[in-house]
């Protein structure tokens, strides 16, 4: 962009407009994700919607694609030139107790909806980091801790402010457009710039939770005897399996360097007498390297998973499963141990409960008949991306005659497909969604402006 038409930009906006090679521009472009990185040709840091509307408005007229960033976390699809609008600073957080809802600007991270609903006895719909930006993991679906009793984060949306491909900020809800409404909450990056919305919060004040670790040396079976455990569960306990082969580095605690791990996370909503009843069978198949499962208050939440705070390079890609048995366990448990060539974790989540159920004002999440979310997270470590295809591609093999023949949607927490290969966007939707998503995109954004994303091209 040339310094004329950054200074008309600039005159429109209250917020900054930086070009490469401008003081901040590098910082304001990094996200969480290091391996990857927006290179737009002009950055807006918007101060307010108001600016978000310019902004469209100014790379409409200019025929410049659009990215959207708050805190990186989710970067699938990196900008090369285009304009990256920063929504950063829209983070304000209004709740309505007696409504149960939550009102939150677009750069909002979750740990700010905790701390805000605990005081009234509630809680957001979060995933396992506090520190991820809540709009994109929402409108992505949000596979959450409370999940299967509560439904993806996505079910839980009443509005959502958004300025379109015409550079019009309007407030859509299911009444307002329902047909973009629908489609917002599963594929929302791709039909304009979300600057808000409203969630449902849900009347939780205190968890039984925290994490079970195992040493797989002495549990070789324990995916295995997890997945059979995860068959006797209520809706009220949500609980996913991670297995890591730690390096013998310092950097690890003493427990865990040069082991084998598997870490079982818990988040219980019933009593802990009853948790405790639950969880027993867990603690029966061996001894434990670490055992934090007990009663705790809701803001605390994000020590169940203990996800790392700093930004860090990573590539993941995941697969959804209707069955996944003892044979393909053991695959897996193998296919990442300590002979595998490539560290990775490998995070198996359990579905079902309310995830299976379509919500009462239908969206685009989909691939409700999935049991299991099975993921792979590369941390690249100074290792080049283009290493990392082997192990993931073996481990989800295992899986590929199980697949429900979809990837996962909810991108933006934990790195489900950050940094993967690009994929065709048919893999993230049912094929009739898709084709309906094709449609409006064709309707609402014919010239693609919005395209650096898990992108649905126009159809028309």
């Amino acid at each position: 962009m040339n310094a004329a038409a950054a200074g008309s930009l600039r005159d429109r906006v209250r917020g900054e407009v930086l070009l490469p090679g401008d003081a901040g521009f590098a910082a304001r472009c990094a996200g969480f994700q290091t391996a990857y990185g927006h290179r737009p040709s002009v950055l807006v840091g918007a101060a307010g919607p108001e600016d978000v509307v310019s902004a469209v408005a100014h790379a409409a007229a200019h025929d410049l694609p659009v990215a959207v960033q708050a805190t990186g976390h989710g970067l699938s699809v990196a900008t090369d030139g285009g304009m990256l609008i920063d929504t950063a600073g829209l983070s304000a957080v209004t709740i309505d107790a007696r409504a149960r809802t939550a009102r939150i600007g677009a750069g909002t991270r979750f740990a700010a909806i905790v701390d805000a609903a605990a005081r009234y006895g509630l809680a957001p719909l979060n995933g396992s980091s506090p520190s991820v930006g809540a709009v994109g993991y929402v409108l992505g679906g949000g596979l959450g801790l409370m999940a299967r009793e509560f439904g993806y984060a996505a079910d839980r949306v009443t509005s959502i402010d958004i300025v379109t491909a015409d550079a019009r900020l309007q407030r859509v809800t299911a009444d307002s457009d329902p047909e973009l409404f629908w489609a917002l909450r599963g594929a929302g990056a791709n039909f304009g710039v979300i600057t808000g919305m409203e969630i449902d919060l849900v009347q939780v004040s205190r968890l039984y939770g925290g994490e079970l670790v195992f040493d797989l040396a002495r549990t070789p079976s324990l995916l295995a005897d997890y997945l059979s455990w995860t068959e006797t569960l209520p809706e009220e306990l949500t609980s996913s399996v991670s297995l890591l082969n730690y390096p013998d580095l310092p950097l690890f605690p003493a427990t865990l360097r040069g082991r084998y791990a598997a870490h079982v996370r818990i988040a219980y909503t019933g009593d802990s007498r009853t948790g405790e009843r639950l969880v027993a069978p867990l603690r029966a198949l061996g001894p434990r390297l670490a055992d934090t499962v007990a009663e705790m208050p809701y803001t605390e939440c994000g020590a169940i998973y203990n996800d790392p705070p700093m930004p860090h390079a990573y590539q993941g890609d995941n697969v959804l499963l209707r069955a996944f048995g003892p044979e393909e366990a053991a695959e897996v448990t193998e296919s990442v141990g300590p002979g595998s060539a490539f560290p990775c974790v490998v995070d198996v989540r359990h579905l079902g409960g309310a995830l299976g159920r379509a919500p009462e004002v239908p969206n685009a999440v989909g691939h409700r008949d999935a049991r299991y979310l099975l993921r792979v997270l590369m941390p690249l470590m100074g290792a080049r991306p283009e290493e990392a295809p082997g192990i993931r591609g073996k481990v989800l093999g295992a899986l590929a005659a199980e697949s429900t023949g979809g990837r996962f949607q909810s991108l933006v927490y934990g790195g489900c497909a950050n940094g993967a290969p690009e994929k065709p966007a048919e893999d993230f939707w049912e094929p009739a969604d898709h084709q309906r998503l094709a449609a409006l995109k064709g309707i609402r954004d014919p010239a693609n402006l919005f395209r650096f994303n898990r992108n649905i091209r126009p159809v028309g």
